[in-house]
Parts: structure tokens; C-alpha cells; sequence
């Protein structure tokens, strides 16, 4: 099943044209939410880890 290729490049224009893409502001305030949210996983995760060693710690008796 070949296509020819100024077909396929005609195609893929007709899809692109039907894309609805984000504003700039849009595109930001998505961003920025990403972020935030890395943060605050990544601090969760920590405090975790820290709990689960400090637990771990107590019941094997490792100083």
C-alpha cells in the first residue's frame, strides 16, 4: 500500500488544518501547573522516603 508522497503531504495538511492548538496563555498556565505539581510530588516522595527509612531504621536497630 504505497502512497504518493505529494498526496500524503496533502493529507497530512488537511489534518493538521483540523487541530485545535492552544493559545500561548493556555500553553503557560498548563506548563506552570506541570511544575507545580512536579514540586509537590517530588516533595511528597521525599517525605516519604524519609518516613519509611526512619521506620526501617527503628525496627532493624540501625543507628
Amino acid at each position: 500500500m504505497t502512497k504518493n508522497p505529494v498526496e500524503f503531504v496533502r493529507e497530512v495538511r488537511s489534518e493538521v488544518a483540523k487541530v485545535t492548538w492552544p493559545t500561548r496563555r493556555e500553553t503557560m498556565v498548563t506548563t506552570s501547573m506541570v511544575f507545580i505539581f512536579v514540586v509537590i510530588a517530588a516533595i511528597f516522595f521525599l517525605v516519604a522516603d524519609k518516613i519509611i527509612g526512619f521506620v526501617v531504621r527503628t525496627l532493624l536497630g540501625i543507628s
